[in-house]
Protein backbone atom coordinates (compact mmCIF):
# COMPACT_ATOMS: atom_id res chain seq x y z
CA UNK A 1 0.00 0.00 0.00
CA UNK A 2 1.06 3.58 -0.65
CA UNK A 3 3.04 5.05 2.30
CA UNK A 4 0.74 8.08 2.26
CA UNK A 5 -2.32 5.87 2.80
CA UNK A 6 -0.59 3.92 5.57
CA UNK A 7 0.23 7.13 7.47
CA UNK A 8 -3.27 8.48 6.87
CA UNK A 9 -4.92 5.33 8.24
CA UNK A 10 -2.60 5.45 11.24
CA UNK A 11 -3.57 9.07 11.99
CA UNK A 12 -7.29 8.24 11.72
CA UNK A 13 -7.18 4.80 13.33
CA UNK A 14 -10.23 3.56 15.23
CA UNK A 15 -12.45 5.74 13.04
CA UNK A 16 -15.20 3.38 11.92
CA UNK A 17 -16.81 6.05 9.75
CA UNK A 18 -13.66 6.48 7.63
CA UNK A 19 -13.91 4.96 4.16
CA UNK A 20 -11.23 4.13 1.59
CA UNK A 21 -12.78 2.97 -1.68
CA UNK A 22 -10.85 1.96 -4.76
CA UNK A 23 -12.21 3.34 -8.04
CA UNK A 24 -11.04 3.99 -11.58
CA UNK A 25 -11.08 7.36 -13.33
CA UNK A 26 -10.26 7.13 -17.03
CA UNK A 27 -8.39 3.85 -16.43
CA UNK A 28 -6.37 5.38 -13.57
CA UNK A 29 -6.66 3.67 -10.16
CA UNK A 30 -7.54 6.03 -7.35
CA UNK A 31 -8.64 5.76 -3.70
CA UNK A 32 -11.61 7.79 -2.44
CA UNK A 33 -11.09 8.87 1.18
CA UNK A 34 -13.45 10.61 3.57
CA UNK A 35 -15.88 10.27 6.47
CA UNK A 36 -19.27 8.64 5.87
CA UNK A 37 -20.72 10.79 8.63
CA UNK A 38 -19.79 14.04 6.83
CA UNK A 39 -20.12 13.09 3.16
CA UNK A 40 -23.16 11.88 1.25
CA UNK A 41 -21.10 9.32 -0.63
CA UNK A 42 -23.77 8.26 -3.13
CA UNK A 43 -24.49 11.81 -4.32
CA UNK A 44 -20.79 12.70 -4.30
CA UNK A 45 -19.95 9.72 -6.52
CA UNK A 46 -22.79 10.71 -8.87
CA UNK A 47 -21.24 14.19 -9.12
CA UNK A 48 -17.84 12.65 -9.79
CA UNK A 49 -19.32 10.39 -12.48
CA UNK A 50 -20.81 13.40 -14.26
CA UNK A 51 -17.33 14.93 -14.43
CA UNK A 52 -16.00 11.65 -15.88
CA UNK A 53 -18.82 11.35 -18.45
CA UNK A 54 -18.28 14.94 -19.59
CA UNK A 55 -14.54 14.29 -19.91
CA UNK A 56 -15.13 11.16 -22.00
CA UNK A 57 -17.60 12.97 -24.24
CA UNK A 58 -15.20 15.92 -24.66
CA UNK A 59 -12.18 13.61 -25.03
CA UNK A 60 -10.33 15.33 -22.19
CA UNK A 61 -7.12 13.95 -20.74
CA UNK A 62 -6.80 12.76 -17.15
CA UNK A 63 -4.84 15.93 -16.27
CA UNK A 64 -7.63 18.19 -17.58
CA UNK A 65 -10.24 16.17 -15.69
CA UNK A 66 -8.26 16.34 -12.43
CA UNK A 67 -8.06 20.14 -12.65
CA UNK A 68 -11.84 20.31 -13.05
CA UNK A 69 -12.62 17.95 -10.18
CA UNK A 70 -10.76 19.83 -7.45
CA UNK A 71 -7.48 21.16 -6.14
CA UNK A 72 -4.33 19.13 -6.74
CA UNK A 73 -1.96 18.98 -3.73
CA UNK A 74 1.29 17.29 -2.87
CA UNK A 75 0.81 14.32 -0.56
CA UNK A 76 1.00 15.71 2.97
CA UNK A 77 -0.66 13.79 5.80
CA UNK A 78 -1.35 16.85 7.98
CA UNK A 79 -3.09 18.79 5.22
CA UNK A 80 -4.97 15.68 4.12
CA UNK A 81 -6.31 15.01 7.63
CA UNK A 82 -7.38 18.65 7.94
CA UNK A 83 -9.25 18.44 4.61
CA UNK A 84 -10.97 15.18 5.59
CA UNK A 85 -12.06 16.63 8.94
CA UNK A 86 -13.78 19.53 7.17
CA UNK A 87 -15.87 17.13 5.08
CA UNK A 88 -13.94 17.13 1.81
CA UNK A 89 -13.41 14.07 -0.39
CA UNK A 90 -9.81 13.09 -1.05
CA UNK A 91 -8.95 11.31 -4.28
CA UNK A 92 -5.51 9.73 -3.86
CA UNK A 93 -3.84 8.61 -7.09
CA UNK A 94 -2.00 5.35 -6.65
CA UNK A 95 1.78 5.52 -6.92
CA UNK A 96 1.66 9.27 -7.55
CA UNK A 97 2.98 12.10 -5.33
CA UNK A 98 -0.29 14.12 -5.47
CA UNK A 99 -3.91 13.83 -4.39
CA UNK A 100 -7.07 15.76 -5.27
CA UNK A 101 -9.26 17.61 -2.78
CA UNK A 102 -12.84 17.65 -4.03
CA UNK A 103 -15.82 19.52 -2.60
CA UNK A 104 -18.21 16.74 -1.61
CA UNK A 105 -21.97 16.70 -1.23
CA UNK A 106 -22.31 17.05 2.55
CA UNK A 107 -24.75 15.19 4.70
CA UNK A 108 -27.50 17.38 6.08
CA UNK A 109 -26.48 17.80 9.72
CA UNK A 110 -28.12 21.16 10.46
CA UNK A 111 -31.58 22.08 11.63
CA UNK A 112 -33.81 24.11 9.36
CA UNK A 113 -34.22 27.87 9.68
CA UNK A 114 -36.64 28.36 12.56
CA UNK A 115 -38.11 31.16 14.70
CA UNK A 116 -35.80 32.52 17.43
CA UNK A 117 -35.76 30.77 20.79
CA UNK A 118 -34.17 33.46 22.99
CA UNK A 119 -35.25 36.74 21.37
CA UNK A 120 -38.94 37.41 20.94
CA UNK A 121 -40.08 39.33 17.85
CA UNK A 122 -43.45 41.07 17.95
CA UNK A 123 -43.41 42.61 14.48
CA UNK A 124 -40.69 41.60 12.03
CA UNK A 125 -38.91 38.69 10.42
CA UNK A 126 -39.06 35.43 12.36
CA UNK A 127 -36.00 33.84 10.72
CA UNK A 128 -33.10 33.11 13.07
CA UNK A 129 -29.56 31.88 12.61
CA UNK A 130 -28.69 28.21 12.92
CA UNK A 131 -25.44 26.31 13.44
CA UNK A 132 -24.28 26.39 9.81
CA UNK A 133 -22.04 29.37 9.11
CA UNK A 134 -22.83 29.46 5.37
CA UNK A 135 -26.58 29.44 6.04
CA UNK A 136 -26.15 32.36 8.44
CA UNK A 137 -24.15 34.36 5.91
CA UNK A 138 -26.78 33.57 3.27
CA UNK A 139 -29.51 34.94 5.55
CA UNK A 140 -27.55 38.18 5.86
CA UNK A 141 -27.05 38.52 2.10
CA UNK A 142 -30.74 37.79 1.48
CA UNK A 143 -31.75 40.39 4.05
CA UNK A 144 -29.43 43.20 2.94
CA UNK A 145 -29.17 42.43 -0.81
CA UNK A 146 -26.15 44.67 -1.42
CA UNK A 147 -22.89 44.16 -3.28
CA UNK A 148 -21.08 46.16 -0.59
CA UNK A 149 -21.18 43.32 1.95
CA UNK A 150 -17.69 41.91 2.39
CA UNK A 151 -16.91 38.53 3.97
CA UNK A 152 -13.51 37.35 5.18
CA UNK A 153 -12.86 33.96 6.77
CA UNK A 154 -10.28 32.71 9.27
CA UNK A 155 -9.37 29.29 10.62
CA UNK A 156 -8.58 29.33 14.35
CA UNK A 157 -7.27 26.59 16.64
CA UNK A 158 -4.16 24.41 16.97
CA UNK A 159 -5.76 21.02 16.30
CA UNK A 160 -9.49 21.56 16.09
CA UNK A 161 -9.84 24.21 13.40
CA UNK A 162 -12.81 26.52 13.90
CA UNK A 163 -14.02 28.68 11.05
CA UNK A 164 -14.72 32.35 11.76
CA UNK A 165 -16.29 34.62 9.15
CA UNK A 166 -16.22 38.40 9.43
CA UNK A 167 -18.89 40.45 7.63
CA UNK A 168 -18.93 44.20 7.22
CA UNK A 169 -20.51 46.83 4.99
CA UNK A 170 -17.88 48.35 2.75
CA UNK A 171 -18.22 52.13 2.65
CA UNK A 172 -19.87 52.30 6.08
CA UNK A 173 -17.37 50.51 8.31
CA UNK A 174 -14.20 52.13 9.61
CA UNK A 175 -11.31 50.36 7.85
CA UNK A 176 -9.15 50.79 10.95
CA UNK A 177 -11.70 48.80 12.97
CA UNK A 178 -11.64 45.98 10.42
CA UNK A 179 -7.85 45.93 10.41
CA UNK A 180 -7.69 45.82 14.22
CA UNK A 181 -10.05 42.85 14.34
CA UNK A 182 -8.14 41.02 11.59
CA UNK A 183 -4.78 41.62 13.29
CA UNK A 184 -6.06 40.35 16.66
CA UNK A 185 -7.62 37.21 15.16
CA UNK A 186 -4.55 36.40 13.09
CA UNK A 187 -2.33 36.99 16.13
CA UNK A 188 -4.34 34.50 18.22
CA UNK A 189 -4.95 31.84 15.59
CA UNK A 190 -3.47 29.18 17.85
CA UNK A 191 -6.30 29.54 20.39
CA UNK A 192 -9.21 27.13 20.43
CA UNK A 193 -12.73 28.59 20.45
CA UNK A 194 -15.11 26.38 22.41
CA UNK A 195 -17.11 29.13 24.11
CA UNK A 196 -17.48 32.90 24.28
CA UNK A 197 -14.74 33.19 26.90
CA UNK A 198 -12.30 31.66 24.41
CA UNK A 199 -13.59 34.06 21.75
CA UNK A 200 -13.09 37.05 24.07
CA UNK A 201 -9.47 36.00 24.66
CA UNK A 202 -8.98 35.50 20.92
CA UNK A 203 -10.21 39.06 20.36
CA UNK A 204 -7.86 40.34 23.07
CA UNK A 205 -10.54 41.06 25.69
CA UNK A 206 -10.21 40.41 29.40
CA UNK A 207 -12.27 37.50 30.70
CA UNK A 208 -12.97 39.36 33.96
CA UNK A 209 -15.12 42.16 32.54
CA UNK A 210 -18.59 42.22 34.12
CA UNK A 211 -20.18 43.78 31.04
CA UNK A 212 -19.53 41.77 27.90
CA UNK A 213 -17.61 43.54 25.13
CA UNK A 214 -19.45 41.51 22.49
CA UNK A 215 -23.13 41.72 21.64
CA UNK A 216 -24.83 38.55 20.43
CA UNK A 217 -28.06 38.22 18.46
CA UNK A 218 -29.76 35.31 16.74
CA UNK A 219 -31.78 37.57 14.41
CA UNK A 220 -30.67 38.55 10.89
CA UNK A 221 -33.12 41.45 11.11
CA UNK A 222 -31.07 42.83 14.03
CA UNK A 223 -27.67 42.08 12.50
CA UNK A 224 -28.23 43.86 9.18
CA UNK A 225 -28.92 47.32 10.72
CA UNK A 226 -25.72 46.96 12.75
CA UNK A 227 -23.80 46.32 9.51
CA UNK A 228 -25.42 49.37 7.88
CA UNK A 229 -24.30 51.48 10.83
CA UNK A 230 -20.67 50.48 10.46
CA UNK A 231 -20.41 47.58 12.89
CA UNK A 232 -18.71 44.25 12.19
CA UNK A 233 -20.46 40.87 12.52
CA UNK A 234 -18.57 37.68 13.34
CA UNK A 235 -19.97 34.22 12.68
CA UNK A 236 -18.45 31.12 14.29
CA UNK A 237 -19.15 27.70 12.85
CA UNK A 238 -21.64 25.72 15.00
CA UNK A 239 -22.77 28.85 16.89
CA UNK A 240 -26.35 29.95 16.06
CA UNK A 241 -25.88 33.68 16.54
CA UNK A 242 -23.99 36.68 15.23
CA UNK A 243 -21.39 38.50 17.32
CA UNK A 244 -21.51 42.27 16.86
CA UNK A 245 -18.41 44.43 17.32
CA UNK A 246 -17.99 46.96 18.82
CA UNK A 247 -20.52 46.75 21.65
CA UNK A 248 -22.01 49.84 23.33
CA UNK A 249 -24.03 50.56 26.47
CA UNK A 250 -26.99 51.74 24.40
CA UNK A 251 -27.35 48.23 22.94
CA UNK A 252 -29.04 47.05 26.13
CA UNK A 253 -31.85 49.60 25.67
CA UNK A 254 -32.48 49.63 21.91
CA UNK A 255 -33.42 47.00 19.34
CA UNK A 256 -34.16 47.39 15.65
CA UNK A 257 -37.62 45.93 16.25
CA UNK A 258 -38.48 49.11 18.19
CA UNK A 259 -38.47 51.01 14.89
CA UNK A 260 -41.59 49.14 13.81
CA UNK A 261 -43.58 51.41 16.14
CA UNK A 262 -44.28 55.16 15.88
CA UNK A 263 -41.51 57.35 17.29
CA UNK A 264 -43.39 58.32 20.52
CA UNK A 265 -44.03 54.64 21.29
CA UNK A 266 -40.47 53.68 20.41
CA UNK A 267 -39.10 56.36 22.73
CA UNK A 268 -41.48 55.25 25.51
CA UNK A 269 -40.33 51.62 25.24
CA UNK A 270 -36.69 52.63 25.48
CA UNK A 271 -37.37 54.92 28.43
CA UNK A 272 -39.06 51.98 30.18
CA UNK A 273 -35.86 49.93 29.68
CA UNK A 274 -33.75 52.73 31.16
CA UNK A 275 -36.10 52.88 34.16
CA UNK A 276 -35.85 49.09 34.35
CA UNK A 277 -32.06 49.05 34.79
CA UNK A 278 -32.24 51.83 37.42
CA UNK A 279 -34.90 49.97 39.41
CA UNK A 280 -33.07 46.63 39.12
CA UNK A 281 -29.86 48.20 40.43
CA UNK A 282 -31.20 50.57 43.09
CA UNK A 283 -34.38 49.08 44.62
CA UNK A 284 -32.79 46.29 46.75
CA UNK A 285 -30.01 48.61 47.94
CA UNK A 286 -32.52 51.38 48.67
CA UNK A 287 -34.55 48.99 50.86
CA UNK A 288 -31.48 48.14 52.95
CA UNK A 289 -30.39 51.78 53.20
CA UNK A 290 -33.79 53.11 54.29
CA UNK A 291 -34.58 50.28 56.69
CA UNK A 292 -31.20 49.74 58.37
CA UNK A 293 -29.10 52.90 57.95
CA UNK A 294 -31.10 56.00 56.99
CA UNK A 295 -34.72 55.56 58.18
CA UNK A 296 -34.84 59.31 58.95
CA UNK A 297 -35.07 59.99 55.20
CA UNK A 298 -38.60 58.53 55.14
CA UNK A 299 -41.75 60.34 56.19
CA UNK A 300 -42.70 59.34 59.75
CA UNK A 301 -45.89 57.54 58.62
CA UNK A 302 -44.03 55.44 56.05
CA UNK A 303 -41.17 54.71 58.46
CA UNK A 304 -43.65 53.50 61.12
CA UNK A 305 -45.46 51.34 58.54
CA UNK A 306 -42.20 49.67 57.43
CA UNK A 307 -41.10 49.22 61.04
CA UNK A 308 -44.43 47.57 61.89
CA UNK A 309 -44.12 45.18 58.92
CA UNK A 310 -40.64 44.16 60.16
CA UNK A 311 -41.56 44.01 63.84
CA UNK A 312 -41.25 40.22 64.15
CA UNK A 313 -38.46 39.72 61.59
CA UNK A 314 -35.48 38.10 63.38
CA UNK A 315 -32.81 39.11 60.83
CA UNK A 316 -31.14 42.41 59.93
CA UNK A 317 -32.23 43.93 56.62
CA UNK A 318 -28.98 42.89 54.89
CA UNK A 319 -29.33 39.20 55.84
CA UNK A 320 -33.03 39.29 54.96
CA UNK A 321 -32.54 40.65 51.46
CA UNK A 322 -29.45 38.56 50.67
CA UNK A 323 -31.29 35.38 51.69
CA UNK A 324 -34.26 36.17 49.43
CA UNK A 325 -32.05 37.34 46.54
CA UNK A 326 -30.12 34.05 46.60
CA UNK A 327 -33.35 32.04 46.70
CA UNK A 328 -34.62 34.08 43.77
CA UNK A 329 -31.39 33.39 41.85
CA UNK A 330 -31.91 29.67 42.50
CA UNK A 331 -35.45 29.85 41.12
CA UNK A 332 -34.26 31.68 37.99
CA UNK A 333 -31.45 29.17 37.44
CA UNK A 334 -33.87 26.26 37.94
CA UNK A 335 -36.22 27.72 35.33
CA UNK A 336 -33.34 27.61 32.84
CA UNK A 337 -32.28 24.03 33.65
CA UNK A 338 -35.67 22.36 33.93
CA UNK A 339 -37.37 20.92 30.82
CA UNK A 340 -39.46 23.46 28.95
CA UNK A 341 -42.68 21.49 29.54
CA UNK A 342 -42.52 21.67 33.34
CA UNK A 343 -40.05 24.46 34.09
CA UNK A 344 -42.41 27.48 34.06
CA UNK A 345 -45.07 25.67 36.10
CA UNK A 346 -42.71 24.45 38.82
CA UNK A 347 -40.86 27.74 39.19
CA UNK A 348 -44.08 29.80 39.25
CA UNK A 349 -45.76 27.55 41.81
CA UNK A 350 -42.54 27.27 43.82
CA UNK A 351 -42.09 31.04 43.82
CA UNK A 352 -45.68 31.74 44.92
CA UNK A 353 -45.71 29.09 47.65
CA UNK A 354 -42.25 30.03 48.89
CA UNK A 355 -43.02 33.76 48.95
CA UNK A 356 -46.28 33.25 50.85
CA UNK A 357 -44.65 30.81 53.28
CA UNK A 358 -41.72 33.05 54.26
CA UNK A 359 -44.08 35.99 54.86
CA UNK A 360 -46.46 33.92 57.01
CA UNK A 361 -43.49 32.52 58.93
CA UNK A 362 -42.40 36.14 59.55
CA UNK A 363 -38.95 35.52 58.14
CA UNK A 364 -39.16 38.45 55.71
CA UNK A 365 -41.42 41.45 55.33
CA UNK A 366 -44.14 41.78 52.73
CA UNK A 367 -42.48 44.97 51.45
CA UNK A 368 -39.34 42.98 50.58
CA UNK A 369 -41.36 40.49 48.50
CA UNK A 370 -42.84 43.40 46.53
CA UNK A 371 -39.38 44.91 45.97
CA UNK A 372 -37.88 41.59 44.80
CA UNK A 373 -40.74 41.00 42.38
CA UNK A 374 -40.37 44.51 40.95
CA UNK A 375 -36.58 44.08 40.71
CA UNK A 376 -36.87 40.78 38.80
CA UNK A 377 -39.42 42.19 36.35
CA UNK A 378 -37.37 45.37 35.82
CA UNK A 379 -34.21 43.35 35.21
CA UNK A 380 -35.95 41.37 32.46
CA UNK A 381 -36.71 44.49 30.41
CA UNK A 382 -33.08 44.81 29.27
CA UNK A 383 -31.92 43.61 25.85
CA UNK A 384 -29.47 40.70 25.86
CA UNK A 385 -29.09 37.90 28.41
CA UNK A 386 -25.48 38.90 29.23
CA UNK A 387 -26.62 42.42 30.11
CA UNK A 388 -29.29 41.13 32.47
CA UNK A 389 -26.71 38.90 34.17
CA UNK A 390 -24.34 41.85 34.60
CA UNK A 391 -27.05 43.96 36.24
CA UNK A 392 -28.03 41.03 38.49
CA UNK A 393 -24.42 40.84 39.65
CA UNK A 394 -23.92 44.57 40.23
CA UNK A 395 -27.00 44.96 42.41
CA UNK A 396 -25.22 42.93 45.10
CA UNK A 397 -22.39 45.46 45.11
CA UNK A 398 -24.88 48.28 45.76
CA UNK A 399 -26.63 46.24 48.48
CA UNK A 400 -23.34 45.73 50.35
CA UNK A 401 -22.41 49.43 50.05
CA UNK A 402 -25.89 50.49 51.15
CA UNK A 403 -25.69 48.28 54.26
CA UNK A 404 -22.48 50.09 55.30
CA UNK A 405 -22.95 53.69 54.13
CA UNK A 406 -26.68 53.94 53.46
CA UNK A 407 -27.87 56.39 50.78
CA UNK A 408 -24.32 57.70 50.42
CA UNK A 409 -23.16 54.15 49.63
CA UNK A 410 -25.74 53.85 46.84
CA UNK A 411 -24.57 57.12 45.29
CA UNK A 412 -20.95 56.06 45.63
CA UNK A 413 -21.74 52.68 44.02
CA UNK A 414 -23.46 54.36 41.07
CA UNK A 415 -20.43 56.61 40.60
CA UNK A 416 -18.11 53.58 40.68
CA UNK A 417 -20.25 51.70 38.15
CA UNK A 418 -20.34 54.77 35.88
CA UNK A 419 -16.56 55.11 36.12
CA UNK A 420 -16.15 51.43 35.32
CA UNK A 421 -18.41 51.74 32.26
CA UNK A 422 -16.44 54.79 31.11
CA UNK A 423 -13.20 52.80 31.32
CA UNK A 424 -14.40 50.01 28.99
CA UNK A 425 -13.10 50.19 25.43
CA UNK A 426 -13.58 47.86 22.48
CA UNK A 427 -10.90 48.21 19.81
CA UNK A 428 -10.18 51.74 21.07
CA UNK A 429 -13.87 52.73 20.92
CA UNK A 430 -15.58 53.80 24.17
CA UNK A 431 -18.39 51.64 25.54
CA UNK A 432 -20.46 54.76 26.34
CA UNK A 433 -20.84 55.99 22.76
CA UNK A 434 -24.43 56.21 21.53
CA UNK A 435 -23.60 57.47 18.03
CA UNK A 436 -19.92 57.13 17.29
CA UNK A 437 -18.73 59.07 14.25
CA UNK A 438 -15.29 58.70 12.81
CA UNK A 439 -14.15 59.57 9.30
CA UNK A 440 -17.71 59.67 8.04
CA UNK A 441 -18.64 56.40 9.75
CA UNK A 442 -21.43 56.06 12.30
CA UNK A 443 -21.92 53.35 14.90
CA UNK A 444 -25.25 53.47 16.64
Amino acid sequence: MDQFLIELKERLRNSDDLFLQEEEILDVSVILIGFKTLIDLTKTKMTLQRYIDTAIYSQKTISELINEIGVVKEKNVEEAVSSIMTGKLLIAIKNHPTYITMESVPKILNRAIAPPTNENVLQGSLSSFNEDIETNMGLIRKQINSSNIRAESFSVGPDQKTKISMLYFDGQVDKKLVERIKVVIEKNQDREINNLQNLAKTLGFSGWSVFSKIYTTELPSETVPFLRKGRVALFIDRYPFAIILPCFLWDMFATENDRNYPIPLMASIRIVRVIGILLALILPALYVALVAVNPEVLRIELALSIAQSREAIPYPALVEILMMLIILELIIEASVRLPGSIGPTITMVGGIILGQAVVEAQLVSTLLIIILAATTIANSTLVGIQNTLAVRFLKYVLVILASIYGILGILGGIVLISAYLASIETFEISYLHINYEKEGTKYG
